[in-house]
C-alpha cells in the first residue's frame, strides 16, 4: 500500500500557497475600488485553512523523499485538486458561473490551455482577470518542474532521455528537485519581468502588460480582453511573438545560459527544429493568404506570424479569426498544434523532441528493411536512443491519437457539431485554447457548450498536460498494490 503522507504534506503546502496567492488579486481589487476583494479574502481563508490542515495532518512526513508511485500520485493530484480550489473565486465572484464553469476555467488556467467559458472580460473586475493569469503562470512553472524532475524518473514519453542532462533524479526526488526548482524559478521570473517591460514599452497599460506577460511566459493565452491580441497594435504583437517563441524553448537551456554557457542552446536539435518548422509554417500560411487574395503581403506575414507562433507554442492568443481563413489554414494550425513546442518548456502537445525521435526511428526501420544485415542504431544528437525511449515515445504518440479520436466522438455525442467536436478535442488534449465551429461564441468563449462537453474537455486538459500515462497509471489496481 502506498504511503500517502508525503504526498499529502506537499499537496497541503501547495494548496496553502495557492490560498496565499489569492491575496494578490484581492489587493488588485482594493486598489481599483472593486468590492470583489471580499470574495478573494473569503476564498483565500478557505483554501489556506484546507491546505494548512492537510499539511499539518501529514507533517510527520516532512522532508521524506518521494517514491516513484508517490511521484505519479502527486503530479495527478496537484493538477486535479488545485484547480478545484482555484475555482472558488470564480464560483463566488463571476455572475452565472456554477461549479462546472468555474472548474473548467481553473483547469484551463492551471493546465495553461487557455480555453474559456467567460465572456465580457473587458468589464470584469481586475482581481478576477489577474487570478486567471496567476493560475496560468503557476501552472506553466509547475509543468516545467514536472518535466525536468518527475517525468524522466517516471519514464513517461521518452523523458528518460533527459536524465543525462546533469539532472539525474533517480531515487529520492525531492532534495534534488529543490536545487533544480530554484534555478528554474529564477529564470521564469526573470523572463516574466522582461516581458512585462517589453509589453509596457509598446504602449500596453501596466495592468495589461502584467497579465499578458504572466500568460505569455506560461504559454497560457488568457487575455484581459474578449478581443485577445486584436486589441493591440503590431509592435505589441511582435513582442508577443518573441516571448511566445522563447517560452516554447527548453528552460534548462535558459538556466545554462544564465550560468554563462550559451553553447547548449545553439546546439540543441530541438531548438533548431522548432525554429525551422515554425518559419516553414509561417511562410506557407502567409503565401497561401497572399495567393488566395485574402490579405496584402504585409498583413499576411504579420497575422500569420502571430497566430502560427501562438498556436505552435500552445499559447492560444488570437489577433484574427483563424477559423474564417478557410480549410487549408485551419488544417495547418491543427497540424502545428499537434506538434507543439520543445520538451521542458511551458508549451504543450506532443512536442518537437518526440517527433525527432519518431523520424529517426522510421529512418532506422527503413534502413533495416533495405539492408537486413546492416546494424542501424537509432541516434539523436549523436547519442544512441535506447529501446525504452523509442517505445515510450511511440506509446505516447498512440495514446495522444487515441485520446483525441475518442474525445472527438464523445464530444459529438455530448451535443457538439462535428467541426466543433474535432477542434474542441484538439484544443483540450493539446492544451492550446481556441476551438472553431458552431457553439463557439464570437469571442471564442465556450459558455454555450453542454456541461458534459465541458467536463470531458477538462479531463482531456488534465490528460494532455500530464502526458496521459502519468494519469492513467494511477488507475491501474497494480499501482496501488505496489
Amino acid at each position: 500500500m502506498i504511503e500517502l503522507r508525503p504526498v499529502g504534506y506537499i499537496l497541503g503546502l501547495l494548496i496553502a500557497f495557492l490560498g496565499a496567492a489569492m491575496l494578490v488579486p484581492m489587493v488588485a481589487d482594493i486598489a481599483s475600488g472593486s468590492r470583489h476583494w471580499a470574495i478573494f479574502l473569503e476564498a483565500s481563508l478557505i483554501t489556506m485553512l484546507a491546505g494548512g490542515l492537510m499539511a499539518l495532518a501529514s507533517a510527520n512526513a516532512a522532508g521524506v523523499g518521494l517514491t516513484l508511485q508517490q511521484s505519479f500520485l502527486l503530479a495527478t493530484a496537484t493538477w486535479t485538486v488545485l484547480p478545484a480550489f482555484g475555482a472558488i473565486p470564480f464560483m463566488l465572484g463571476v455572475p452565472g458561473a456554477d461549479f462546472t464553469d468555474a472548474f473548467f476555467e481553473a483547469m484551463s488556467g492551471m493546465t495553461t490551455t487557455g480555453s474559456t467559458v467567460f465572456v465580457g472580460l473587458d468589464d470584469m473586475p481586475r482581481g478576477t482577470l489577474l487570478w486567471r493569469s496567476i493560475l496560468q503562470w503557476a501552472g506553466g512553472l509547475g509543468i516545467i518542474i514536472v518535466a525536468l524532475i518527475f517525468l524522466p524518473v517516471m519514464k513517461v514519453g521518452g523523458m528518460q532521455y533527459f536524465r543525462s542532462e546533469g539532472f539525474d533524479t533517480l531515487g529520492k526526488i525531492l532534495p534534488r528537485a529543490l536545487d533544480i526548482s530554484t534555478a528554474l524559478v529564477q529564470v521564469y521570473i526573470g523572463l516574466t519581468v522582461i516581458c512585462v517591460i517589453a509589453y509596457a514599452a509598446t504602449g500596453m497599460s501596466g495592468f495589461d502588460a502584467l497579465n499578458h506577460a504572466l500568460t505569455t511566459i506560461a504559454t497560457g493565452g488568457y487575455s484581459t480582453s474578449d478581443q485577445s491580441f486584436a486589441k493591440f497594435p503590431a509592435p505589441t504583437q511582435y513582442v508577443g511573438v518573441v516571448f511566445m517563441f522563447l517560452a516554447g524553448l527548453p528552460f534548462i537551456r535558459f538556466v545554462q545560459l544564465m550560468r554563462g554557457d550559451a553553447a547548449p542552446l545553439w546546439r540543441d536539435i530541438q531548438v533548431r527544429a522548432y525554429l525551422r518548422w515554425t518559419l516553414m509554417a509561417v511562410g506557407v500560411m502567409a503565401l497561401h493568404r497572399v495567393f488566395a487574395g485574402a490579405a496584402a503581403p504585409g498583413q499576411a506575414v504579420q497575422e500569420s506570424l502571430f497566430n502560427v507562433v501562438s498556436l505552435f507554442s500552445g499559447t492560444g492568443y488570437g489577433s484574427a479569426d483563424v477559423g474564417a481563413w478557410g480549410a487549408f489554414p485551419l488544417v495547418l494550425v491543427i497540424a502545428v498544434g499537434f506538434v507543439g513546442a520543445c520538451t521542458a518548456s511551458t508549451g504543450c502537445s506532443i512536442k518537437v523532441f518526440r517527433y525527432l525521435v519518431l523520424i529517426e526511428a522510421v529512418k532506422a526501420q527503413i534502413w533495416r528493411i533495405l539492408s537486413p544485415n546492416r546494424v542501424s542504431p537509432v541516434r539523436l544528437e549523436g547519442r544512441s536512443l535506447g529501446e525504452d525511449v523509442i517505445n515510450s515515445v511511440i506509446v505516447l504518440f498512440t495514446l495522444f491519437v487515441a485520446t483525441f479520436g475518442l474525445l472527438a466522438v464523445a464530444l459529438s455525442l455530448a451535443g457538439l457539431e462535428t467541426r466543433t467536436a474535432i477542434t474542441a478535442a484538439w484544443t483540450s488534449v493539446c492544451n492550446i485554447g481556441p476551438a472553431f465551429g458552431a457553439g463557439v461564441g464570437p469571442t471564442g468563449a465556450m459558455d454555450a457548450f453542454p456541461d458534459a462537453a465541458k467536463w470531458l474537455m477538462a479531463l482531456a486538459m488534465l490528460l494532455g498536460r500530464l502526458e496521459i500515462l502519468s494519469v492513467l497509471v494511477i488507475l491501474m489496481p497494480r499501482f496501488w498494490r505496489a
